[in-house]
Order: structure tokens, then C-alpha cells, then sequence
């Protein structure tokens, strides 16, 4: 079985978490999708993951990246890779050297769309020897059919299906260290269903 992935050796990827691209998903409850995206980008924030964003033709209809990503990594949302139409961001060169220079070859990533705009770089990184998890609850598809054509093929191609909380859970590691106790709230504050 392969090993966990690590704070140590692992990089987050939100790709195109825009507030025009946000509305194109109905597969599961956007708001949902949003909350987990959130999540990703506190968990990175906790275990000081280098984190890259990217978002494509702002000014159009696919509008800016979520301002709460601003609050939550105003560096990484400063650095955003800003594509002027490419569809693969892993195709950007500058999206691609921004991954080189994290070091990290384990990558967590999630997309909207998962159907146009995680698919793609998710393969392509395998491809190129990362190993890759795609975290399927904060990512999402117009219907049903082409998130589904999409999550088949990703994992036909060697990427890994996740969740968020599974994705927090197994970056952890333990709950008793400081960063631990972190992640533990954050998961019962805005992750997981309210137990009482």
C-alpha cells in the first residue's frame, strides 16, 4: 500500500474555485462544495501546505476566485496563476513551474469543474509521475453523467478519489499534536454533519 500522504512532502492545487464557475455545480449542493474547498485551503493554512491557486479569464464570466480564499491564504491568492484560457491549467507553463517549485511530489486537488477543470491536470500529473488525489466533495460537475465519465477516468488513470474529511484525517496523522487539535475542530466546526 502506498504511504500516506504527508504534511511534509504534499502540495494543495484549487483549481478554479471562481465565483462564476461555483454556479455550474450540480452534482452535489454547491454550498457544500464551497464549505469543503474552504476546509482544503484552512487545512493547508494549519500545516503550512505550499498551496497554488489558479483561476481562468477573471474578468469573464467565470468571475474571481471565492474572496475567502484571499482571507484564508492571502499569499497563495496573491500568487494566483491567472490563465488567460487555457483549459488544462497542468498545460500553463506557469501553473507547471509553479508545482515544480514546491517540491512536493504528492499533490491534492480539487477543481470546478470537476469535468473540465480537474480531469485534465489531475491525469496529466500522474502522468508526469505525481501522485495525485482528487477530492471529490469539494470539486463538482454541471450533470451527473460527465462527473461521473470524469471520476472513471481519472481513476482509470491512476488518480485517487478522496473526500475532505478523508483527505484532513490522513494529513493528520494524529489529533493529540498541536496542528492535530487544529484539524480535529476544524473538521467538527465546518467538515462533518453536527453530531448533537
Amino acid at each position: 500500500m502506498p504511504a500516506a500522504f504527508t504534511a511534509q512532502d504534499t502540495a494543495l492545487l484549487l483549481i478554479d474555485h471562481q465565483v462564476g464557475t461555483m454556479k455550474l455545480i450540480k452534482n452535489i449542493d454547491v454550498e457544500q462544495a464551497k464549505r469543503m474547498s474552504l476546509a482544503l485551503a484552512k487545512a493547508a493554512k494549519i500545516l503550512r501546505l505550499p498551496t497554488i491557486l489558479t483561476s481562468s479569464q477573471e474578468d469573464r464570466l467565470q468571475g474571481p476566485l471565492l474572496p475567502e480564499l484571499e482571507e484564508i491564504l492571502p499569499e497563495a491568492f496573491a500568487a494566483r496563476v491567472k490563465r488567460q484560457g487555457v483549459v488544462n491549467a497542468w498545460t500553463d507553463p506557469n501553473f507547471k513551474a509553479a508545482v515544480e517549485a514546491t517540491g512536493r511530489k504528492n499533490l491534492i486537488m480539487a477543481g470546478v469543474t470537476t469535468d473540465v477543470c480537474l480531469v485534465f491536470p489531475a491525469i496529466d500529473a500522474v502522468d508526469e509521475g505525481y501522485r495525485v488525489q482528487a477530492v471529490m466533495d469539494a470539486s463538482g460537475s454541471p450533470f451527473e453523467l460527465s462527473e461521473d465519465m470524469s471520476r472513471r477516468r481519472m481513476q482509470d488513470a491512476g488518480v485517487i478519489l478522496t473526500a475532505t474529511n478523508t483527505m484532513i484525517a490522513e494529513l493528520a496523522q494524529d489529533w493529540s499534536t498541536p496542528e492535530g487539535q487544529q484539524l480535529i475542530q476544524l473538521l467538527f466546526s465546518e467538515v462533518l454533519p453536527p453530531i448533537a
